[in-house]
């Protein structure tokens, strides 16, 4: 028989539950709503004990919605240049949902410690939010589809792995979210620079034709 995973379980006080956290905010920054379905349908199927916090999460009503609402972003995440308005739009839901998620999900903890834990969850899914972000915006100028599609799939298929992983490997689902981490980091340095440097082109260009223009109309002036 598989064993109950208690979300709020005070014995997984410590790397379990940080592993916990970790994945599942890494994983709604991702994918909010198959998140949050994911949970839900964990939490009927008897493999996770929400603690009273994450109730909700239990509720059909909560997963018919998440289940719905994932639907749809199967499909609008993957139209090229749709899918960067409907990332940036959420990043008013992604964020938020995972930071009460891991509040929810610290409340046999003291109220200090539930609120470390939800700035932890709300910042981790703004990293996991800003590498998406960063990678359509790398991709959707393709003028081939399929790159799009592809990384909208694994995205979703990740945020669904993820939150089940971290139901019941959470240390091996910390590793996972850390090596993706190390990875949005260096992507992210790496498009700040490119970006300061184009911007640096752009300034430097500008003065230079600035600074040729008199002296090409005074050789066209014939006295």
């Amino acid at each position: 028989m598989l064993a109950i995973m208690k979300f709020g379980d005070p014995q997984l006080v410590g790397s379990e539950l940080v592993g916990l956290i970790v994945a599942v905010s890494f994983a709604a920054g991702l994918n909010v709503y198959a998140t949050v379905a994911t949970l839900g349908l964990l939490a009927h199927g008897g493999l996770l004990d929400l603690p009273s916090g994450l109730h909700l999460l239990a509720s059909w009503w909560v997963i018919a919605a998440s289940g719905v609402l994932f639907a749809m972003e199967l499909f609008a995440d993957k139209i090229p240049g749709f899918d960067l308005f409907w990332n940036a739009l959420h990043t008013f839901v992604r964020i938020p949902v995972a930071a009460l998620i891991a509040y929810g999900a610290t409340s046999q903890l003291s109220p200090e410690k539930q609120l470390l834990a939800a700035l932890a969850g709300g910042a981790i899914a703004l990293a996991a939010h800003g590498g998406k972000t960063a990678a359509r915006v790398a991709v959707t100028p393709s003028p081939e589809p399929f790159s799009n599609f592809a990384i909208s799939a694994g995205e979703d298929t990740l945020a669904v792995f993820l939150t089940w992983l971290a139901t019941r490997h959470p240390i091996a689902a910390v590793l996972i979210v850390a090596a993706f981490l190390a990875v949005i980091v260096v992507v992210m340095r790496w498009i700040v620079r490119a970006m300061t440097q184009a911007l640096r082109n752009l300034f430097h260009g500008s003065e230079n034709q600035n600074e040729l223009a008199p002296s090409k109309r005074r050789d066209l002036n014939p006295a």
